[in-house]
């Protein structure tokens, strides 16, 4: 707790740049009943006879307001008021009317600059410099609120209400058809190895002659200026008359872009150039990291926690008859066992693989409503519902080729069904079931008070565990019980199969993780090197679903050290399945576009 508390204050001091960035949460009313969850960071140097610009940030699909935390930081620590969004769909914002809210809303955007530049609220901004940047979808909204705001100028005679926009991660919409109605200063970001790349007219993301990138930056020239090839970082256009044009390239993957502190450099430089801001701070002095780093630790302790704190409730009168001798270990296979052994690895690994994009797309057949946008009470999460299918019939697989190999082969060779910690009565499963229960609330409890004293939850790059609102407990209610068949499987293969005597526990545990792992990182191996080596992806149609894994390999690896030390604190499969289950998929939960009714 005290790691956590530490972890937490340190991460508060760097994202309020020491208390200079004041921080608050909001909730905007916005059009057809709708409403927006965002951060406002308000810089103490901006006040009514100090005005300072106002920056919108929208993150993409599958994220939330605290994964652009990087610039929102390093723009309010420069001067820069900054109101990060949670879309549409995603976070505690709420669904949207419109199928495609990025395209046609902004993801909220567009309510938050009206919102600015028609009231006085924010009485600190120079409605003169609005501005917006998002990355990937988050990208889309934002030039699509340049043509929005734009083709409203062009009606009125006046300056558009969005100064600038910066575009991370997305070209497909540098349309003649988009640009031409654009009267904002514009960046763009594109990294060169991009997985969605092949979407591009050129199918690869090398943005020199790139037509998107050139018509771009032909909007913003006069026709004999029209160039034929871009240099990358060279800046094209007026600010004077908001046809300021840049394109930077980096070479970075898709989903590692918002994360690259030279991306973020070329952010912090294109809005300091726009705004006509002194430049007495560096782009590349940067603290933004320092911030995951404490983050990322307060998880880790926060995960650490639950041990002890299992053990601790185990010593109660309540939960002490759910502690149990630990089976004897199995034993370590021999000759043909060895054989039995690698051969269910590889075919456990192997069917992992080979299942994972199949089902994400028979979710598309399964749940219609999710899949396009519309809101459901129906399984309403996109992602997750393609991980679901994945985690059900892998957990069901596992289970069918683990009594398959005892009957077969290993209750002829010493192997005995008491040595799996599986048997549990009714009264038992029920007491395990509520310390589950008490440990899931300790854990999100915790990450509540430390998000309302200090404004921060706990994350990492991908990976976060974000604070929930009530009807999150439905969708767990909906998940949960189709996710634990996974959940169990593993532990059962865990503890009753791959826990042999006289090999050492973190052996053990490092190869069950392994294990759990392998068949989705040989997905990613499959992925990216038929892009190093053609320029397009394996998956192209699945590549979001692809990208995804990024966060869930993280928990599936540390998933068996649960399983495998719950099992010795209770000398049963049940408890680490049970709490690891409430904690990841309500992890999984709050972190992904969610179609539910308004």
């Amino acid at each position: 707790m005290v790691v956590i508390f530490a972890a937490c204050l340190t991460a508060s001091l760097v994202q309020s740049s020491g208390g200079h960035v004041d921080i608050r949460s909001l909730t905007i009313p916005t059009q057809n009943g709708q409403w927006l969850a965002a951060d406002l960071f308000k810089p103490i140097s901006a006040t009514k006879t100090n005005q300072a610009p106002l920056v919108v940030v929208i993150p993409g699909f599958q994220r939330s307001k605290e994964a652009l935390s990087n610039i929102s930081i390093e723009l309010a620590r420069r001067g820069i008021v900054v109101i990060s969004i949670d879309p549409y769909a995603q976070g505690n914002s709420s669904s949207s009317l419109s199928r495609r809210a990025a395209t046609t809303q902004g993801y909220g955007m567009f309510a938050v600059v009206d919102y600015a530049y028609e009231t006085d609220i924010l009485n600190y901004v120079d409605k003169q410099r609005i501005a917006a940047t998002g990355h990937s979808a988050g990208g889309n909204a934002a030039i699509r609120g340049a043509a929005y705001f734009g083709k409203q100028a062009g009606k009125s005679g006046r300056l558009g209400k969005l100064h600038s926009v910066f575009v991370s991660g997305y070209a497909l919409t540098m349309t003649d058809k988009v640009l031409r109605d654009v009267r904002s200063n514009v960046g763009m970001s594109y990294a060169f190895h991009d997985e969605g790349a092949y979407r591009n007219e050129l199918k690869h993301g090398d943005m020199r002659k790139a037509p998107e990138s050139l018509r771009l930056v032909s909007s913003g020239l006069a026709t004999d200026e029209i160039v034929e090839e871009i240099e990358i970082g060279s800046y094209y256009g007026s600010l004077s008359n908001r046809t300021l044009r840049v394109v930077h390239n980096e070479r970075l993957l898709h989903p590692f872009q918002p994360y690259s502190p030279e991306a973020t450099a070329n952010q912090i430089e294109f809005f300091e150039k726009a705004f006509g801001l002194p430049t007495d701070l560096s782009s590349h002095e940067q603290v933004w990291y320092w911030k995951e780093l404490a983050t990322f630790i307060a998880m880790i302790a926060a995960f650490v926690a639950l041990l002890p704190l299992g053990g601790l409730l185990m010593e109660t009168p309540y939960f002490k008859p759910l502690a149990h001798e630990i089976p004897p270990a199995l034993p370590r296979p021999q000759g043909s066992g060895r054989l039995v052994f690698w051969f269910v690895f590889a075919l456990s690994a192997t069917i992992a693989c080979f299942t994972y994009i199949p089902l994400s797309e028979l979710s598309h057949e399964l749940f219609v409503d999710a899949s396009n946008r519309r809101m459901t009470w129906f399984f309403p999460q996109r992602m997750n519902n393609a991980v679901m299918l994945w985690a059900v019939l892998n957990g069901l697989v596992g289970f069918i080729i683990f009594f398959t190999s005892y009957f077969l082969f290993g209750s002829r060779h010493g192997i005995r069904t008491k040595m799996w910690g599986a048997r549990i009565s009714v009264a038992e499963f029920g007491r395990t079931l509520l310390l589950a229960g008490i440990l899931f609330g300790f854990f999100f409890l915790t990450l509540f008070m430390m998000y309302w004293i200090f404004h921060v939850d706990y994350r990492f790059v991908f990976l976060g565990a974000r604070v929930f609102q009530a009807d999150s407990l439905i969708l767990l209610g909906m998940y949960a019980p189709i996710f634990f068949v996974f959940f169990l499987s593993n532990s059962l293969r865990v503890n009753g199969a791959m826990r042999f005597e006289g090999v050492p526990e973190w052996r053990g545990m490092l190869l069950a993780g392994i294990a759990n792992t392998l068949g989705l990182i040989l997905i990613l191996i499959v992925q990216y090197s038929v892009f190093a080596f053609t320029g397009t992806v394996h998956w192209t149609d699945g590549w979001l679903y692809v990208n995804l894994l990024f966060g869930v390999v993280p928990m599936m690896f540390v998933l068996p050290y649960f399983n495998r030390f719950f099992f010795r604190l209770t000398g049963r499969i049940y408890l680490g399945p049970m709490t690891t289950c409430l904690i990841f998929i309500m992890i999984l939960l709050t972190n992904t576009v969610c179609y539910l009714p308004l």
